[in-house]
């Protein structure tokens, strides 16, 4: 609940509360590499394709559609079986057999597969969160877990959150798996939504700007946290609640930041 002794957060939730209404709709999520996770029940194949589809997402939007949904189509119906299946990364190849900019195939492979192995070892791939405390702790058991098991001491598709980066697709990941409303579909219980930490992309950190959450041009870990702090003294139980209405700003070409102002009733421009 927005706190009662500051005269600014009931208008402001109010208002964000009502774009939540409006714009947190799957008729706004393409494109967007959310869309992949929608057609996988299993919370197995959700998971393979939540890290597929996150991992990748930096580049251009064309991009980044064509190569998740060509590495997810070669998996088949059933990307967990597909893996379960191989007896080793190199066995993943075909469906990886392509380079999505910094990341190469071989790097797919291994990341891929060694999600595949936590989820034969543990069940699932939050079992590697749980008894965390907080996001930040959250977000770094797992990549930690990811990377030992992938023998790689670092990747392009998963970056370590204490090396001070935004890692603004692993908290996409966990907004997707962890929330579930009508846009995210959810299914890990393991982290509360209120751990959750904003996914700080340039339309976030706008957005995170125009509300006076951070003056931090850097977007980095502490403007991460700046701007999480802020939504949680909204929304305590759900800080990354206005994520997917705020980011349509600037991503849909049918709303622009002005379209968002308007919104908000706020006065001004975003600059940039």
């Amino acid at each position: 609940m927005p706190d009662p002794g500051n005269s600014r957060c009931p208008p402001l939730a109010e208002s964000l509360e009502g774009l939540y209404e409006r714009y947190n709709r799957r008729s706004f999520v393409e494109p967007d590499p959310l869309q992949f996770l929608y057609p996988y029940d299993s919370l197995a194949d959700r998971e393979i394709a939540a890290v597929a589809a996150s991992s990748l997402a930096y580049g251009r939007v064309e991009q980044i559609i064509r190569n998740v949904g060509r590495l997810l189509g070669a998996m088949g119906p059933e990307p967990s079986a597909f893996l379960r299946d191989c007896r080793s990364p190199s066995d993943a190849g075909n469906a990886c057999c392509f380079r999505h900019r910094f990341t190469p195939g071989e790097e797919m492979a291994a990341v891929l597969f060694a999600v595949s192995s936590i989820q034969r070892a543990a069940g699932s791939l939050q079992e590697v969160m749980r008894g965390c405390r907080g996001g930040a702790q959250a977000s770094a058991m797992l990549v930690e877990a990811v990377l030992r098991e992938a023998g790689l001491e670092r990747s392009s598709m998963l970056p370590h959150p204490g090396l001070g980066s935004a890692c603004k697709r692993l908290h996409l990941m966990l907004r997707w798996l962890v929330r579930r409303d009508e846009v995210d579909p959810g299914g890990w219980d393991a982290l509360p939504p209120r751990d959750l930490l904003v996914p700080l992309d340039v339309h976030m950190h706008r957005a995170g700007t125009l509300l006076g959450m951070t003056s931090r041009r850097q977007a980095d870990a502490k403007t991460v946290e700046e701007i999480t702090e802020g939504f949680r003294r909204l929304r305590p139980d759900d800080p990354v609640r206005y994520d997917f209405s705020l980011t349509r700003f600037g991503i849909r070409r049918e709303l622009s930041r002005d379209d968002l102002l308007r919104e908000l009733s706020l006065p001004g421009r975003i600059s940039g």
